[in-house]
């Protein structure tokens, strides 16, 4: 008689899988700032919108935390992480020393299919631009500069940008100001002419000039209202 694994047994197979689309819904909605920092992430309700358990929610939103893309509160749940202007400046600082020198070494080591991803990154976010799709924008703009640290074939350094760029989408959520300073064509097609160039001092002089203008653009005073439930943005 063949033995059939029981409900228990295929749940828990299929778990890591569920818990991972669930973060990566989560994540994406945050970078995309349909969630607001500060938002309550309830596990009840995250259980209802994605049709999984509590136990999956519970464990995407430990995945997140880890990221600090997510804070957990002892007694009262998880919130999208507010970072305060003490940290918005160690994160636009911290990007300003690692990603000029990874522009640099990106410019060395490209191929032209890595131009040419590049180049489909600053169409697709034109096309978000052209539609008004602020938060797609932003998104496909965070993605642009870890393509780069991923061509630069400097796995540790990149792990830390993506973690950087995470904090950045929250940051700019929080303390932007300037909705022309969003990357926009001149400043992402000048780095990557001069990656496809193959000019390594020129790549790491326009991706400093670059991040500092973007930090130039953040308001630390004043933090952006947050808004709607949790329900409504992510359904």
């Amino acid at each position: 008689m063949t033995n059939k694994p029981d409900i228990a047994t295929i749940d828990a197979a299929h778990r890591p899988a569920r818990v991972q689309t669930v973060a990566d819904a989560v994540s994406l909605a945050i970078h995309e700032h349909r969630l607001a920092p500060g938002t309550k992430l309830g596990e009840d309700d995250l259980a209802e919108i994605y049709g999984v358990s509590r136990t999956i929610v519970r464990a995407a939103l430990q995945s997140l935390a880890h990221g600090q893309l997510v804070e957990i509160r002892r007694n009262r749940g998880a919130f999208v992480a507010q970072p305060s202007p003490h940290e918005a400046r160690e994160v636009f600082e911290a990007r300003e020393l690692l990603e000029p020198r990874t522009a640099r070494s990106a410019a060395l080591h490209a191929t032209p299919a890595d131009v040419d991803i590049l180049r489909t990154h600053i169409a697709n976010e034109h096309a978000a631009i052209a539609v008004k799709d602020r938060g797609r924008a932003l998104f496909l703009s965070g993605r642009f500069h870890i393509e780069i640290a991923r061509i630069a074939n400097q796995a540790t350094i990149a792990g830390f940008i993506e973690t950087l760029i995470a904090r950045s989408s929250l940051i700019i959520a929080l303390y932007w100001r300037r909705e022309s300073a969003l990357c926009e064509s001149h400043a992402h097609h000048s780095l990557v002419q001069a990656i496809a160039d193959n000019d390594g001092q020129r790549a790491e002089e326009l991706m400093r000039s670059h991040l500092v203008d973007l930090h130039s653009t953040l308001d630390l005073h004043h933090a952006a209202p947050t808004g709607a439930t949790l329900k409504d943005i992510l359904r």
